[in-house]
Parts: C-alpha cells; structure tokens; sequence
C-alpha cells in the first residue's frame, strides 16, 4: 500500500472512530446534565410528589433539573400530568402542567 492510501485509510478511520464515539454521546444524553433518579433518594422524591399531587403515579424521574433538584413527571387519575420540582430537601419548588406553556404554572396549593 503506498502512503498516501495509507494515510488517507488511517485519516478516514479516526473520522469514523469518533464519529461513532459522538454518536453514542447523543444517544445517552451526551453532556446533559439531567440523569434519571434512582436510589433511596429518589424513591423518597417520588413519595413527595405523589403527596404533593394526592396521588396517581409516577411516569418520569430526573436529577440535576434546572427548575430543581429533582423533576418528578406524576400521571393523575384523570389522565393531566405535571411535573414537580424538588429541592435536594424534598421541598416542592412549584409544579408545571405537561401541557402548557413554561409560563402557565399551576399553583401548587390547587393540587
């Protein structure tokens, strides 16, 4: 092989290469700083949002939110979701109907 195939096969396999590498990085998330909770502490947060929406079930967990510490999406019985946003205390910071707009903000006390 002459050396001009020879970098040009190497020049096309780093491309490849890291390009498969960014690939994988946008299907897991990449640099989002959201993760799916898990854990006791999580188990904990979902128990305070289901307290804070009387009930129904829990359909979506993150950490690292940027309206809270953890972002709890509750599905109620009647079929409307909000997601409930939580300090690292477990305190309820506000809800957002998944519905609505970012500026459309339930009022917590209504739930």
């Amino acid at each position: 092989m002459n050396r001009k195939k020879l970098v040009a096969s190497a020049a096309v396999a780093a491309i490849l290469a890291l390009g498969g590498a960014g690939g994988i990085a946008y299907a897991t998330g990449g640099d989002s700083p959201e993760q799916q909770a898990t854990g006791p502490g999580a188990e904990k947060a979902k128990s305070a949002a289901l307290a804070h929406t009387n009930g129904g079930r829990v359909t979506g967990t993150e950490i690292g939110d940027e309206e809270g510490y953890y972002e709890i999406e509750v599905t109620r019985d009647d079929g409307s979701q909000v997601d409930v946003h939580l300090d690292r205390d477990l305190n309820v910071l506000g809800t957002l109907a998944d519905n609505e707009s970012p500026d459309d903000k339930d009022d917590p006390n209504d739930d």
